[in-house]
């Protein structure tokens, strides 16, 4: 069993090696109950959002993790993956710009996923 923070940092790798966008990790556990962490991504259409939906949960099922729900997978234009203590919001750009959610949750703490990136490289999840 993984740790909310390591959940998120395997998030984080399935999505980048998917190619999403403006990937950021929010540490809400202090500001919510919702889930520890949030991920926040941006894809360039619906399929690659179901791509990157899908990704997110192979990666984390190989770990043993599989998520509790999944919702607007057939809509396509903003996807969340809900593992309970991590929420992987996928969007297509329009959706992500006008929910806003990281000025929503700006009272949580950004994470540094450059760092999880560089240390793991593109390929390795």
């Amino acid at each position: 069993m993984l740790t909310p923070l390591e959940m998120t940092r395997l998030a984080v790798r399935a999505l980048d090696n998917k190619k999403g966008v403006d990937i950021k990790a929010l540490e809400t556990r202090d500001v919510t109950v919702l889930a520890d962490y949030f991920v926040i991504c941006t894809a360039n259409s619906t399929t690659q959002i179901k791509s990157l939906a899908d990704e997110v949960e192979k990666a984390l099922k190989e770990c043993g993790e599989t998520p509790l729900r999944v919702e607007g997978y057939r809509s396509g234009g903003w996807v969340l993956v809900d593992f309970g203590c991590l929420v992987v919001h996928l969007f297509l750009k329009e959706l992500r710009e006008f929910y806003a959610l990281e000025r929503l949750w700006s009272d949580a703490r950004e994470t540094d996923t450059d760092a999880w990136l560089e240390e793991g490289g593109r390929d390795e999840v």
